[in-house]
Parts: structure tokens; sequence; C-alpha cells
């Protein structure tokens, strides 16, 4: 069974993104893009809501100018397994599997799916959570302070968490490492 991970760079202040218009969170160099380097290259799978999905298709093409670091996580990425969650996508890219929804179809992938499986976004994050599907969150605290926009827990999440870690990371990153104390499985009969 896989092990789902919930993890995306936020502001002190807990956002993801910015309000419209800004700010947003500071751009990090080649180092910190090694750490994201190798933790993508060790994960078995990413699952994706569409907006996300579409953001990071932006790795799928060769853009001129990019650092080796942003060249080495385009070339992980194109080669590592996707599940899109969406309604509204008619289909997907190469490496990618379209599913309709946080349903039977997605407990199977991930209860066949041996290793680390990565959940960008949270709005998608938000609903494996009510599943009962998430394992660990991984915050990884920007020194920024945004004022609002996208939380990182979207709202209604209410969780129980226990901290398995802290990292001082590149770039002036801070990265939080928490499991669920109510992980709830039980939602899914054959993941018991």
């Amino acid at each position: 069974m896989g092990h789902v991970i919930f993890g995306m760079l936020t502001s002190v202040d807990g956002y993801v993104a910015g309000p419209p218009g800004g700010p947003d969170l500071p751009m990090f160099g080649d180092e910190l893009h090694r750490h994201f380097n190798d933790k993508l290259r060790a994960t078995a799978l990413s699952i994706y809501g569409r907006a996300m999905y579409e953001v990071m298709r932006y790795w799928d093409t060769d853009e001129p100018g990019r650092s080796s670091a942003q060249q080495e996580f385009a070339a992980i990425w194109r080669q590592t397994p996707k599940v899109v969650i969406s309604t509204i996508l008619a289909g997907v890219g190469p490496n990618a599997t379209l599913v309709r929804g946080v349903d039977d179809e997605l407990d199977r992938i991930i209860a066949t799916t041996p290793g680390d499986i990565d959940v960008a976004g949270p709005t998608l994050a938000a609903a494996l959570c009510a599943h009962g599907l998430v394992d660990e969150y991984h915050v990884y605290m920007r020194p920024a302070v945004l004022g609002g926009g996208k939380p990182f827990f979207a709202g209604g999440t209410t969780l129980q968490l226990r901290l398995l870690d802290i990292e001082q990371l590149p770039d002036d990153t801070v990265l939080l490492r928490y499991a669920g104390t109510d992980i709830r499985r039980s939602a899914a009969p054959w993941l018991s």
C-alpha cells in the first residue's frame, strides 16, 4: 500500500499562493530545487487535481534558460506516473491516468501502489483527508508573510497532527513533517 504525502511550499502564515495581484511566495534556488528533485525521484506516483496538473504541465516541455536542476526536475517529472482527478478534462498527457473523483478507483490505485504517493494541491488534499487517505503532511515554510490567499489546508479541513520532524533546508526554508493522528482508512474497506 502506498504512503500518501501532501506537501507544498507555504508562507509563514500558511498560504500556498498569495491573494490575486500578489504578493506571492519567493522563488528559490537550485540547491532547494535539488531537494525537490530527490523527493520526486523517490515518488512512486503523483496525484493532481485539474488545476495543479495544468500548472505542472509546464515541466512537459523543454524551456530555454532552465538551470540544470530545473532541467533535471522536468525529466524526472515526465517519468513519474501521475493520476489526475478531474471531471472536466477529456484526457491527460503522457504517463498520466485520468480518474473522475476521489472514489473506489483512486482507493484501489493507492492500495496497489507501493512507495511514496505525492498529493499536490490543497483542495484535492482536503478531499483525500476527508476519506482518511493522507498519511503525512509536509509543510515547506518559506520566508514570507502573504497576508492572505490560498491556504495550505483548504477550508473545512480539521485534523489532529503529530510532529515527526523539523528540517532546515536551503533558501531559509523549513520543512515541518507531520503525521495525522486520526487516519480513517476504514472509509475504504479493502484498505483496512
